[in-house]
Parts: C-alpha cells; structure tokens; sequence
C-alpha cells in the first residue's frame, strides 16, 4: 500500500481505494495520496516469467514422470482493477493453477503421447489456465515445457525398444535390399535371355532366308543355263546331232562294257548317214515293205 507523494513508473498502475473503496486506477506519474484517506496498490504491466519447478505427475497408463515447465503472463492494462480486488495473490495463484491443470492434461494422456506430443500438452495447458487467469485480469501468453523424465526402468525399457527397433530396421533395409539385388538379378537374366532368344532367332532368319536366296540364284541359273542348252540346241540340225551321238557311241566303245542299251530314237537319227552310204536303213518297217513287193510279184508271176 502507498501513500503520501507516489511515483508511478512507466510500465506500472496503481489501483486508488479511500476508505476501502475503489475509486480508480491511476496511470504513470507523480501521485499524491493523502495517508489514512487514500491507499494505493501498485501494479506491474510487464510480462512475467516463472519457472515451475519440478513435480511428479502420473499418466493414464499410471507410469510418474517428472516435468518442469516455464509460464508467462501479464496483467492487462484495462483490468488492473482485478487483479488486485479479485484474487488475494494473483502470482501465487497462476503458478499453483499451472500445477492443478498439468496434472489434469496430463492424467488424460498415455506415456508415449506424453513424451511425443509436446506441444499438445502445452496448448492444452495454456487454454485451460487462460480460461481461468481472465477473471483474475491476467493474460498467460505462453506456456513451455523443458523436461519430460520417466522412471528409470521405463528409461531402460525404452532404450531396449529402441534398440530392438533400429535392429528390426536394418534387418528388413538388409532384406529389402537382397530382395530388390535378386529381382534385378533375375531381371537382367530374362532380359538377358530374351535378347539371346531374339539374336538366335533373328540369325536362323537370316540363314534360312539367305539359303532361300542361294536356291532362288541356283534355280535361276539352272533355268537361264537350260534355256541357252535350248536356245542352242535348237539351231543344231539332225545332222549335228548325229555326229554328237557318234562321239557319244566312240566314247561308250572305249568302255570296258561289253553290252549297251540305245534309245530308239537314235536308231531313227542313223537313218539319214544310212541313206549317204546307199544302204538300205535296219527299218523292220522297210524289209516289210520290200518282202511285201516280192511277195506281190511272185503273184504276178503265178498268173
């Protein structure tokens, strides 16, 4: 309480009652206050800081954690009024409204959502106290909080989880990576195999295509060679042909053969050299012919 001559700092106020009664708030300056009549209660605008000290905490799961957590919070301008006639000792009482409502926030959570979600915890913190502090003229601003330390055993167990999970991770990238090497193995076997299948095919296409071609060529050249044997032959006369056939028959005589088989055209063919030589050709037909007229003319001699 002040009175007599009171300086108001800049980022202070000053609740003014007489007799008990609330008369008004008074800004920064140079206050007179007449003792006995007027009492003033200074109060400061600045942000606070406060740091909660350590307590215990249980979970949903009933596993006690360890937290410690820092606020900060500001009378505001327009309720000064409050925050000296609603609430007795408006510190005191936000620091002890932050333990009641971590406990409350996080008795509703597990210990892995503890110790993962942060931030919800303290969003949830801040809300819930700000929902409070308004009645009291005072604004929390923010809330953080600094540590989260389970029991030792629960230490432990997490570290063998951990540990136990890193395992587990590096075994199935292992296996993942094996797998992913033998599909690519086996990948490049069948591409591998393809690529053969097609070179093989491909070559016996090209050879039994080129094989086509050589017949093709040797056929054409069979038929071009008959057609010039043809176109030849057919110049030649009978006469020719006899001579050809009497080097044939010479060199069939030079054979060691004693016994040969002749076409009966080339019978046929001998039958002009016959006529040069004035013999009568072997011709069963002919003798026929002539033993016909002898027969005929010991006919007419019989009549």
């Amino acid at each position: 309480m002040a009175a007599g001559i009171v300086v108001v700092q800049q980022y202070q106020r000053m609740v003014v009652q007489r007799f008990g009664t609330y008369i008004g708030t008074r800004g920064p300056g140079l206050r007179f206050l007449i003792p006995i009549l007027y009492h003033g209660t200074k109060v400061d605008l600045r942000e606070r800081v406060t740091r909660v000290p350590t307590q215990k905490y249980i979970t949903a799961d009933n596993v006690v954690v360890d937290m410690d957590f820092v606020i900060y919070y500001r009378v505001m301008d327009d309720q000064v009024d409050r925050a000296v006639l609603e609430v007795q000792n408006f510190e005191a009482a936000v620091i002890n409204l932050a333990f009641a409502t971590l406990r409350s926030v996080i008795g509703s959570l597990d210990l892995a959502t503890t110790l993962s979600e942060r931030e919800r915890i303290r969003d949830d913190v801040q809300i819930r106290m700000d929902e409070v502090t308004t009645r009291w003229g005072v604004k929390v601003s923010q809330v953080e909080i600094n540590e989260v330390d389970p029991p030792p055993g629960v230490k432990a167990a997490m570290e063998r989880q951990k540990s136990a999970d890193a395992i587990r991770t590096a075994e199935i990238t292992e296996s993942e990576g094996q797998r992913q090497a033998a599909i690519n193995l086996a990948e490049g076997e069948r591409q591998s195999a393809i690529l053969r299948a097609q070179g093989q095919r491909e070559s016996e296409i090209l050879q039994a295509e080129g094989d086509q071609q050589a017949q093709v060529l040797r056929a054409e050249g069979f038929s071009t060679a008959l057609e010039r044997i043809f176109s030849v032959a057919s110049t030649v006369d009978a006469r020719t042909m006899s001579l050809q056939y009497f080097d044939t028959l010479k060199s069939l005589g030079s054979s060691p053969s004693t016994k040969f088989i002749f076409p009966m055209e080339f019978t046929s063919m001998l039958s002009p050299f016959l006529g040069m030589g004035g013999m009568n050709p072997p011709d069963g037909g002919n003798n026929r012919g002539n033993t016909g007229n002898g027969t005929s003319a010991e006919g007419e001699t019989r009549s």
